[in-house]
């Protein structure tokens, strides 16, 4: 049985995604139930040259980087002209990190001309009506590699992908951020942490976590399988959303101490409940820091 034929083009890059997959720790082994046609990071048979010149065969299409209507030439034809071709031509098309996908940091240079291939942050672009049958979409700056790997070995194995209304997959989107957080118990009992890289608190209100209102499994698969963001003090930048980067990062927005958007899921009524509840006890454990050094 042959294998199917993988074929990775970049837009507007900086290469995060590819290398970010070239961190996982059975690389090899994955590629090696695809033939690679051409990545732009690695040897392969063709070069872009090639791709951009001949009429290759291609099953899988994995598109990296922001995408302009015109103005991004190879080989004296437009990027875009080449990847619609072999976007036809492929049986899926995945696109890796949220440029791709939803246009991302590239878009905040021209933002009426810089989109992701289907979608344009939250629209749909004309190309998702032709093409959203066959699209999967992996938004994150920059993705986790097992989020890849997943993705390409469900489809090396013909298996069914269920994904969301932007067409992530569910198993990797279908909770936040903040599902299996380390810190949720701070969370709960509304303690925050007073600076980054500090053990103890929620990072959520005073250090604009974003982990409540963004979709990826990033504290359920950690990176390199030891850490993420939020373990090591850092806040959630809300990397998968398609409104990423929002203009304000590491400031949770409120009105007389409540949150003006509520968690993704929960209803201000309940919310407002349980914080009460919350801020009505003082629980000394939060108190103390969780490693003490003698002086």
């Amino acid at each position: 049985m042959s294998k199917p034929k993988l074929l990775w083009l970049q837009s507007i890059s900086c290469n995060g995604n590819a290398h970010s997959f070239f961190n996982h720790p059975d690389f090899f082994s994955i590629l090696s139930h695809f033939e690679l046609i051409h990545h732009p990071l690695i040897d392969t048979d063709y070069t872009l040259e090639d791709v951009f010149s001949k009429r290759l065969e291609c099953d899988i299409l994995v598109l990296e980087g922001s995408f302009k209507q015109e103005g991004l030439k190879k080989y004296n034809r437009e990027t875009v002209d080449v990847v619609e071709y072999y976007a036809k031509e492929a049986n899926h098309i995945v696109t890796v990190g949220t440029c791709a996908t939803f246009g991302g940091v590239f878009k905040e240079a021209d933002p009426q001309n810089i989109t992701g291939f289907a979608f344009d942050t939250y629209e749909k672009r004309e190309q998702y009506t032709h093409y959203h049958s066959k699209l999967i979409s992996l938004p994150g700056c920059p993705i986790h590699p097992r989020w890849l790997s997943f993705v390409l070995l469900m489809l090396a194995k013909n298996k069914r992908i269920v994904v969301d209304e932007l067409h992530r997959p569910q198993e990797l989107y279908g909770i936040t951020v903040h599902t299996g957080c380390s810190r949720n118990e701070y969370f709960e009992w509304k303690v925050d942490t007073k600076g980054f890289g500090l053990k103890e608190g929620c990072l959520f209100y005073e250090q604009g976590c974003q982990g409540p209102y963004t979709r990826g499994s990033c504290n359920k698969i950690l990176w390199n399988d030891t850490s993420s963001k939020t373990i090591v003090g850092t806040p959630c930048f809300g990397c998968t959303e398609p409104d990423f980067p929002k203009p304000i990062l590491f400031m949770t927005q409120t009105n007389m101490g409540i949150p003006t958007t509520m968690p993704l899921g929960v209803p201000k009524r309940a919310y407002l409940t349980a914080t009460g509840i919350a801020k009505s006890f003082k629980i000394k454990r939060f108190e103390e820091r969780v490693v003490k050094y003698e002086k």
